[in-house]
């Protein structure tokens, strides 16, 4: 997943990947420019992802038709509304990542955890503890540190737009994750998530549709490439995941999952040598344990009542 996000970086503006090729910049950081990259990578991840469900559950396409039941509608709008909010969450999420450093943008987009327990304590009354109140002001401290300074290459406009796109994005993905628990209850996983990733591809291609790129000649090969290479990794990514899951439990995945901002600023600095300072290094370390920490609440909270 660092590998996508690192990709859609380079297509949104230019870098010397592996300081050998001088590549990126095909597009601006902007609605169509993310709805366009978005619908070329579902166009790769939605036939793959409809193939592997249907190995992993044989049962996919029967309970996906029973979704047009009356007494299933209740289920498919959250199934839809599920799929409306992954599309909102990764729109916003490539806009902050075309416009503030990659790590910074996923540091920002991974305080999602806090926003999730706050709906969590609304829409479900699951209040969080005073451990939990604490790992949120971390995370958020740590998330505050991340902040980049203006530039002559970065505005002070444009950092603020990318800081809030990306704190937009972690609300939507906090958002999806709480609707997610919901119609998880009724519905399987498997057909679940496809229907999510069928939904912003269809979403994208009617926002295309809505909202057209201008008129301007884009170069359509390294775009096609670069969108193919990141459906690949992103599939990748989702499908390790669930494996992950499968073989140490969800609570280990998701503590291994947090280092995401600090692996995704690691594979930036490796490959396109986009660096931070000392001070937002140590925030995207702050956010990961926070998250970490986050993860494992329930674990904690009964070490220390022992």
């Amino acid at each position: 997943m660092s590998f996508h996000n690192v990709t859609v970086r380079v297509l949104f503006s230019e870098h010397l990947v592996l300081s050998l090729f001088l590549l990126g910049g095909y597009v601006k950081p902007d609605l169509q420019s993310s709805f366009l990259l978005m619908f070329m990578r579902m166009l790769l991840v939605v036939p793959l992802m409809a193939s592997v469900s249907f190995k992993l559950y044989p049962s996919a396409p029967q309970e996906f038709l029973s979704l047009f039941r009356r007494e299933r509608r209740d289920v498919m709008l959250q199934a839809l509304g599920c799929g409306v909010l992954m599309f909102l969450y990764i729109t916003s999420l490539y806009i902050g990542i075309g416009l503030i450093p990659t790590g910074i943008a996923l540091t920002i987009f991974f305080t999602y955890p806090v926003f999730t327990a706050l709906l969590s304590w609304k829409f479900f009354g699951d209040a969080p503890t005073s451990f939990s109140w604490l790992v949120m002001g971390i995370i958020l401290v740590g998330s505050v540190l991340t902040v980049p300074q203006s530039s002559a290459t970065n505005s002070s406009n444009t950092i603020a737009i990318g800081i809030c796109a990306s704190l937009i994005a972690g609300i939507f993905n906090a958002s999806y994750n709480v609707l997610a628990q919901k119609c998880l209850q009724k519905f399987h996983p498997v057909p679940f998530t496809w229907i999510s990733f069928a939904s912003t591809l269809v979403f994208s291609g009617l926002s295309l549709l809505l909202f057209p790129l201008p008129s301007a000649q884009l170069d359509w090969t390294p775009m096609w490439i670069g969108s193919i290479f990141s459906g690949l990794v992103s599939f990748l990514g989702h499908t390790l995941n669930n494996l992950g899951i499968r073989t140490i439990g969800a609570t280990t995945a998701s503590i291994i999952g947090a280092s995401s901002p600090a692996m995704t600023a690691l594979v930036a600095w490796a490959t396109i040598s986009e660096t931070l300072n000392l001070i937002q290094c140590v925030g995207i370390g702050i956010v990961t344990l926070g998250i970490a920490l986050l993860s494992r609440e329930k674990f904690i909270g009964k070490q220390i009542r022992g």
